[in-house]
């Protein structure tokens, strides 16, 4: 048999108003009688009815995440992966629901954010990346519903924000290819619409400014964060009459094509091509041979965007020191692929 409200509250002798106060956290009920009422449902096995709840505290204690590509695509970079693994677990500790809604264009993407608010199926929104000029972030800004962005914005710099330092993760990575002793090395590029492809590539191109190296135009090759863009950079790249000795690629699941594509050409990594790339997927220390790779703590940035948004939802008017922006550090990583000096024999 259900146990109802009303059973609880008769057990505990408090009127069943009170038990909804307790579940609600009103603070005129005190912290003995919340203690009591919990214990009594504990023991009875009571279980809350949410929607019954949310209906009184116009709260519904779910998030949402939209991905910036529809599933089947996103899904096969681990990245994703990892940083939904932080967001849930953060999610659930907190007593909180995840949902995850995509589209196939900023526009679906809008669509679902415009109706899974004003329905009020959900507290807050987590954006996994961040675009130039990005309709998503337009609307939730001038809406005022609470969200976090997993990335940032060049247009609203006061936004919560969970992000990397990439323009100097992009250096460090550059950097330790030239202390290695490169001094042509490449660039394999994200979506130039992407905030996160453009800080990488300026960090890219600040480390080889800082060191007084040649940047040639044919030596950065843009594409997606997919093997293939590897994949297909590689025939360019190798063809090259002054071809790079080294490379950046943006992603590790970038740097799996270019592996691949190499392979293929009968290259070998690190003596033809060293490489560096970002993330750090697991997939990068068991690949042949092992990638250096920038870790950016991806959990750690799904864990705190699930964290800080709560937050907000809980406690929409901060304290006038609160940050909006959280920076997760980075560190390279050094594996096989980037231990060669070109020249070496």
């Amino acid at each position: 048999m259900t146990v109802t409200i009303k059973d609880v509250a008769k057990k505990a002798g408090v009127s069943p108003s009170t038990v909804s106060r307790v579940l609600s956290g009103h603070p005129r009920i005190s912290l003995e009688t919340s203690r009591k009422v919990k214990t009594i449902m504990e023991e009875m096995g009571y279980t809350p009815n949410m929607m019954a709840k949310s209906l009184v505290s116009k709260t519904t204690n779910s998030i949402c995440i939209i991905l910036p590509k529809p599933a089947e695509e996103l899904f096969s970079n681990l990245f994703f992966m990892e940083l939904i693994r932080g967001i849930v677990t953060q999610s659930s500790r907190s007593g909180y629901d995840v949902l995850i809604s995509s589209g196939a264009n900023e526009k679906e993407e809008l669509e679902a954010v415009s109706r899974l608010l004003k329905g009020r199926r959900v507290d807050g929104v987590i954006l996994l990346y961040s675009r130039k000029d990005d309709a998503v972030i337009d609307f939730l800004e001038s809406s005022g519903y609470p969200f976090v962005l997993v990335g940032r914005s060049d247009r609203y710099e006061d936004i919560l924000s969970v992000d990397n330092d990439n323009v100097m993760a992009a250096f460090d990575a550059t950097n330790h290819l030239i202390s290695m002793g490169h001094e042509r090395i490449g660039f394999v590029s994200g979506p130039p619409n992407l905030i996160v492809s453009r800080d990488r590539l300026e960090g890219y191109r600040k480390a080889m400014q800082n060191s007084g190296l040649e940047m040639r135009p044919e030596w950065i090759v843009e594409g997606e964060f997919l093997q293939d863009s590897g994949y297909r950079a590689m025939s360019f790249f190798m063809n090259l009459p002054n071809r790079p000795t080294a490379l950046v690629a943006v992603d590790d699941m970038v740097s799996f094509g270019v592996l691949r594509g190499l392979n293929e050409l009968k290259y070998k990594v690190p003596e033809d091509l060293a490489i560096v790339s970002f993330n750090n997927i697991p997939l990068s220390e068991l690949s042949s041979p092992p990638i250096s790779s920038i870790d950016i703590g991806i959990y750690h940035l799904g864990y705190t965007a699930s964290q800080v948004l709560i937050q907000t939802i809980q406690k929409p008017d901060n304290d006038p020191g609160y940050t909006n922006r959280f920076v997760i550090p980075h560190r390279l990583i050094v594996r096989e692929s980037s231990m060669y000096a070109p020249g070496k024999k």
